[in-house]
């Protein structure tokens, strides 16, 4: 039986590992803004795994996330009583932190990819819009940030050919 709980806290964040997830250790309770918190989180999670593991390992780190997303966010949206509560900030993570996988190790480009995720994240062109209204489960959460990353990897694609 859900929740719905209409605003989140701390309490309810720390009542099991799923909520702790899909809210990014709590970044999501931020009041303002905590798709680009948590967006940022990525950042620093990418920088300190990337010099210590192979790409495969971390490749295969974030598919293992991504799985854990679906599963974490399923049980917070329906304890929740919302599908995709704005809270839920893994699937940001997750997804910005591929596109980082994949984007020159320079802080322009990062910025730059940080700037076209966000924009990609929130107007969500389609197909986005589609799959975050049809999918109303931690799969449909994870997914349209999944589409978002590849718009933003096929745009960087093209500006490094551009500028080459």
């Amino acid at each position: 039986m859900a929740d719905l709980i209409a605003k989140p806290s701390w309490r309810f964040v720390w009542r099991h590992p799923a909520h702790w997830l899909a809210f990014g250790g709590g970044i999501g309770l931020l009041p303002v803004a905590p798709g680009t918190a948590g967006t940022l989180l990525a950042l620093p999670l990418f920088w300190l795994l990337a010099p210590r593991v192979a790409a495969f390992e971390l490749l295969a780190l974030i598919a293992a996330m991504f799985a854990a997303g679906i599963w974490a966010c399923g049980r917070t949206g329906r304890a929740l009583g919302v599908a995709d509560h704005g809270g839920m900030v893994w699937d940001e993570i997750v997804a910005f932190m591929l596109v980082l996988f994949f984007t020159p190790d320079n802080l322009y480009w990062q910025a730059f990819a940080f700037l076209l995720f966000r924009l990609f994240d929130i107007f969500k062109p389609p197909p986005i819009a589609y799959y975050d209204r049809t999918f109303k489960s931690g799969f449909g959460v994870m997914l349209d940030d999944l589409i978002a990353a590849f718009y933003v990897l096929v745009l960087l694609a093209l500006a490094s050919a551009v500028l080459r």
